[in-house]
C-alpha cells in the first residue's frame, strides 16, 4: 500500500482544517468543536499543537458533521509554502 505524501513545497496544517469547521458550523470555539465532533478537548488541543495527527476515525467525523468531502478536509490539511491558500 502506498504511503500518501504532502506534495513538495507544502506543509501538514491542522489548524487550517479545524478553522474551517469552527467557521462553517458556526461555532464558537475548540470546546465546541470538540463537542461537535464528540472527542475530548485535549484531542482537539493534541491536533492544533501538532502532537496528534488527524487520523481516520476523526476526519470521517469531520465530514460526517461538516459535509466537506475527504478530498476537501484533506486539501485543509495541507498549506502550500508562498501559496494564497485559494481553493
Amino acid at each position: 500500500m502506498p504511503i500518501r505524501r504532502i506534495p513538495e513545497g507544502a506543509e501538514y496544517d491542522p489548524n487550517q482544517v479545524l478553522d474551517a469547521i469552527i467557521n462553517k458550523l458556526k461555532l464558537k470555539n475548540d470546546a465546541a468543536l470538540s463537542r461537535a465532533l464528540e472527542v475530548a478537548p485535549p484531542v482537539i488541543s493534541k491536533i492544533r499543537h501538532n502532537t496528534l495527527p488527524i487520523g481516520a476515525t476523526i476526519l470521517l467525523r469531520m465530514h460526517e458533521v461538516s459535509d466537506y468531502s475527504i478530498r476537501e478536509l484533506r486539501a485543509l490539511m495541507v498549506r502550500m509554502d508562498g501559496a494564497t491558500g485559494a481553493a
